[in-house]
């Protein structure tokens, strides 16, 4: 189960333990539940701290409860957690034993705090790559507070279940049986969402912070980079994001970034997080921008409100909001979302195995998602709007030699159909005999690019016609002291490693505005 490698380092980890735990395993006799006797077996093998039993009663078999000793509660798995889920079980093993997390402790605070009973049940899948952020945060949360119950369910285990609650995407999220959320959250979004009083204070927090040199909103490549530049210059610097890392947490792959053989999104993203707050930035996270207001004068304070009323203050501002997957506003596919419309086929491909599935898009994306659904699905079709595919041709070539995959070009597709509660198909024309025609599935996966996160722009900063936010060659904006960088600017080719140097060409262009720029008394002051 484990390899000597990964028991090596397991060991190491639980050498971190300082109080006891129990391993308590719900089992039967299916091969799944000796799967799970041996792993747990092997983990309680590696440290005296370690105890393991089989008294579970849970009605989910194979499942098991991490507590602490003399406890029978604790973090739950309906699960062999490996594969991605490997590393939230090794924290769930460690918090449980005493090693404290990496996390704020502000909002630890806020997770103690908690006045209220919650039971989560978060469905997620062994591959996908946004699923450990929801089951760590929710784990965590249960062995914080013990008002707090978390059920981690392996959905393509557990399939009938899935089906039941028809759970087309993951991760998904239940609280007290009713859906909670869907997709990835960090800690500090669902402790948010569950804290409905902490909007009003974090808007208090960020009005009440000293103006910044730079202030930044975005944390994506382009933002990380900016911050890095702007920080090595010695001046005061300031990242308000969604969520650190931006669109590059939803990548699986990452094999093209200089210097870095190959590595993850989510792993990418923890990395430029590291080293933007090695450098002393303010990180404000699961902040989003609301309103620009350019300074009253030159020199003075560009404005930021963000959305929860919080507004923020800067000498220069650089705005690197990235840009988000493009829908294909069609019929069904709003209604239809994570009930088998899905936008990312690592996440959420594995709920369809052996199943009928789309992927709208003929560019390097939507291709690669055909080839990779193709080993899972019982057949994929490719629709494509042009008259040829986009793809690199070793990737069209693979993906026509699949025997479980169709390609469709010059076909516009028209509807996305169900029966009220999931997809059942997808209706496209043909552009060439004008031709309406349908095909019945279950899943349809949209990747037709981009699309910038600048719609609270508009009217204050030149914007294209495809909503891109318009930047010369340093990365000026047309509003004073205001830069730009990344996927949200006219700057072609999105790439991670190009919006990171523009991020720095944004950063050493807006340091050069505030050396060249006259401070005004009142903003010195």
């Amino acid at each position: 189960m484990l390899d000597d490698t990964l028991k090596s380092q397991l060991r190491a980890y639980l050498g971190k333990l300082q109080r006891p735990i129990r391993l308590i395993a719900s089992l039967d006799g299916s091969d799944k539940s000796s799967e799970l006797r041996d792993l747990l077996r092997q983990i309680a093998s590696l440290s005296d701290q370690v105890s393991y039993d089989e008294s579970g009663t849970d009605t989910r078999k194979p499942s098991f409860v991490i507590a602490r000793e003399g406890e029978s509660t604790g973090v739950h798995f309906a699960a062999i957690p490996l594969g991605h889920e490997f590393t939230s079980l090794v924290l769930a093993l460690l918090w449980t034993g005493g090693h404290p997390p990496k996390v704020e402790a502000d909002v630890i605070e806020q997770i103690r705090a908690l006045d209220g009973d919650y039971q989560f049940e978060v469905y997620m899948s062994l591959s996908c790559h946004n699923c450990p952020d929801v089951v760590q945060a929710t784990s965590l949360m249960a062995i914080l507070n013990p008002r707090v119950k978390t059920t981690v369910i392996d959905g393509g285990l557990y399939q009938a279940e899935v089906d039941a609650r028809q759970i087309m995407a993951v991760p998904m999220t239940y609280l007290n049986g009713q859906v909670f959320a869907s997709g990835r959250m960090t800690v500090e979004e669902i402790v948010a969402k569950l804290d409905v009083k902490s909007q009003d204070r974090d808007a208090a927090k960020l009005s009440a912070r000293e103006p910044y040199d730079v202030l930044i909103v975005g944390g994506g490549p382009a933002g990380a980079a900016a911050a890095v530049y702007a920080a090595r210059k010695g001046i005061r610097v300031g990242v308000a994001a969604e969520r650190f890392g931006g669109q590059v947490n939803d990548t699986m792959g990452i094999e093209n970034y200089i210097s870095v053989l190959e590595t993850n999104g989510p792993a990418f993203a923890a990395a430029m997080e590291q080293q933007v707050r090695h450098y002393e930035v303010d990180i404000m996270n699961l902040q989003r921008a609301d309103r620009l207001i350019p300074a009253e004068a030159p020199g003075g304070l560009v404005r930021v409100q963000m959305a929860n009323g919080g507004v923020l203050a800067a000498r220069s501002v650089i705005l690197s909001t990235g840009a988000r997957w493009r829908n294909v506003n069609v019929p069904g596919e709003q209604e239809y979302k994570n009930r088998g419309v899905a936008y990312c086929p690592h996440c959420d491909g594995p709920l369809f195995k052996g199943k009928r599935v789309a992927v709208i898009g003929g560019g390097n994306s939507g291709v690669e998602a055909a080839i990779d659904l193709a080993g899972i699905v019982q057949h994929v079709t490719l629709i494509e709007f042009a008259d040829q595919l986009k793809a690199d041709a070793v990737l069209v070539s693979k993906l026509k030699s699949l025997p479980n995959a169709s390609i469709h070009v010059n076909a516009q597709t028209t509807e996305i159909t169900g029966d009220g509660s999931r997809v059942h198909g997808l209706g496209y024309k043909d552009r060439v005999s004008g031709e309406t025609k349908h095909v019945e599935l279950e899943g349809v996966f949209v990747q037709i690019g981009l699309v910038p996160n600048t719609e609270w722009l508009k009217g204050t900063v030149e914007l294209s016609r495809y909503g891109e936010v318009v930047v010369d060659p340093k990365g000026h904006t047309n509003v004073a002291g205001v830069f730009a960088a990344g996927d949200c600017t006219t700057v072609p080719y999105k790439q991670i490693v190009i919006a990171a140097g523009d991020g720095a060409k944004a950063a050493l262009s807006a340091f050069d505005h505030l050396i060249r720029t006259p401070v005004p008394e009142a903003v010195a002051a």
